[in-house]
């Protein structure tokens, strides 16, 4: 059987991210862009498609001494033909190129796609990666394997970038307006099905790209634009038929960016499911001001919210332009209570370029303050990313700021490390001070708390009622094992062997 003549493999990776206090819920869901694109390539007729999720894979797929996947082997049982990398994440690179050095050893065509290569695309060009594709990938992947199939160059598909004579080519991207897109509409359903060895257990799902914002560490600078409310909801029809799905994650950067589309779709789901379907969205504070919007989420299932709280201080929200002022997020965390959603903020702590003649200790109270007033039920605080596309990367690059990559490598821009030299603090003040509020949010003690509520629950119960008496059950649970996951990272990561090595440096410099 020659080249023509037979069925081929894609096989889509999703990389192996850093340990750190999310490394328990990755594993229960994925990525939604990798999905949609094995998806497409997936209704070609002589590929096969699989999906490799190296957080989520369970035990049918090998890993060797580091816990890793082996590559190797799954070449060997499987042996694909060409490899895409999911590259939205910066912390991921190095494992990406790793992996794309295997592949391409083995003579596979390998192909980057995601924000990260989209502005880096030279980078990964030059560490094994063949093609980076740029925008919408689901349309240039079918357009890659047709080529491969056929031995056809790739050098004219519109928005990929390579290498020719060693100089890097970009081709054009299609572009589309802001507000529906018929693109997005015609996509097929993300199948789950062709994760591999991946139980999952909360469904992404999605029909807005790109966002109408413009924070400046933010590396999303696309038009906003969408599927039709009625697309959506059919995708989750399909998942609720096909899968079983109770729980999703609408993983849209702002669901009110089409206010008018998201009542839509709510309203669908409310009138098929009532609340027995469990959604999980990320929204913005100031959305609060519309209580009507608010009350339809909550009776079309929506039990948690994820929340860019960024800052309690005034300071640091007018220069990331944010838009509002702290006391304004007290006031709209509070409407979000009033309906009854579980609240995940996320935070940024130490963020670059604000005048404060408050020390770093104060900051750090400043937040824990703000935390407990606003009774948030889960939170992430992480120190500044600059992440690449962004324009905080570009205003710490022109300030002579940027800790050189020798130094903080991509694998570092996690959020757990210190990427710049900030002015109004010093490294290591930087570097601990957001560790320690994780550790003082997600502590040990929480263990003790889940006995003495199951004991006191049946009066506990008669006091505030079932959701009050679960809310704090659940948070404590959840607290406990952030303890026990923030435990094991810290045995796993020397936070000042880091600070030194970049003292040393910054030293050695002056």
């Amino acid at each position: 059987m020659n080249k023509k003549e037979r069925r081929y493999l894609f096989r889509m990776i999703i990389p192996q991210l850093s340990y750190n206090i999310f490394s328990r819920v990755v594993k229960k869901t994925i990525a939604l862009g990798p999905v949609v694109v094995a998806t497409a390539a997936s209704k070609l007729f002589d590929w096969d498609v699989e999906i490799i999720h190296e957080d989520g894979s369970r035990k049918l797929i090998k890993r060797d001494k580091n816990r890793s996947i082996d590559h190797n082997l799954l070449q060997k049982e499987r042996p694909a033909d060409v490899v895409g990398f999911y590259c939205a994440i910066s912390s991921t690179m190095p494992r990406v190129w790793k992996l794309a050095e295997f592949y391409k050893s083995q003579g596979i065509l390998t192909i980057a796609g995601g924000l990260h290569s989209h502005y880096e695309p030279l980078e990964s060009l030059q560490n094994f990666i063949d093609i980076v594709v740029h925008g919408d990938g689901e349309k240039t992947i079918r357009q890659i394997l047709v080529n491969f199939q056929k031995e056809k160059p790739f050098l004219k598909i519109p928005g990929i970038s390579f290498l020719k004579n060693g100089k890097l080519i970009t081709n054009p991207q299609e572009t589309s307006p802001r507000g529906h897109d018929l693109f997005l509409e015609c996509l097929p359903y993300p199948d789950p099905g062709l994760i591999r060895d991946c139980k999952i257990k909360e469904y992404p799902i999605g029909r807005i790209r790109g966002c109408g914002m413009n924070c400046e560490f933010c590396s999303v600078k696309t038009k906003a634009r969408w599927s039709s409310p009625k697309k959506l909801f059919e995708t989750v029809q399909y998942l609720v038929e096909t899968r079983n799905a109770k729980h999703f994650f609408l993983v849209d950067d702002r669901t009110d960016e089409d206010k008018e589309g998201s009542i839509q779709f709510f309203e669908l789901i409310k009138e098929k499911y009532g609340r027995s379907l469990y959604f999980t969205v990320q929204i913005r504070l100031e959305a609060a001001r519309d209580t009507k919007f608010l009350a339809l989420m909550q009776e079309a299932g929506v039990r948690g919210v994820c929340i860019g709280c960024e800052s309690p201080m005034d300071e640091e929200l007018q220069v990331m332009r944010k838009g509002y002022r702290a006391s304004d997020m007290l006031k709209w965390t509070q409407t979000y209570h009033s309906f009854g959603f579980f609240i995940h903020g996320m935070f940024i702590f130490g963020y670059p370029g604000i005048k404060t003649s408050l020390s770093a200790r104060e900051r750090m109270n400043r937040f824990k303050t703000f935390i407990k007033q606003a009774r948030l039920d889960t939170i992430q605080v992480l120190k500044p990313i600059p992440i690449v596309g962004s324009e905080l990367r570009t205003r710490l690059e022109r300030e002579g700021k940027l800790l050189p990559r020798e130094i903080v490598p991509w694998g570092k821009y996690d959020g757990n490390h210190a990427c710049f030299v900030p002015e109004d603090m010093s490294v290591e003040e930087l570097q601990k001070y957001p560790t320690k509020i994780m550790k003082w949010f997600y502590h040990r003690r929480s263990f003790w708390r889940i006995g003495l509520r199951i004991l006191a629950m049946p009066f506990d119960y008669l006091l505030r009622g079932w959701d009050s008496w679960y809310r704090d059950w659940r948070n404590d649970i959840i607290k406990f094992g952030g303890s026990r996951v923030y435990k094991k990272w810290k045995q796993r990561n020397d936070e000042s062997l880091f600070v030194s090595q970049i003292e040393n440096y910054l030293q050695g410099k002056s």
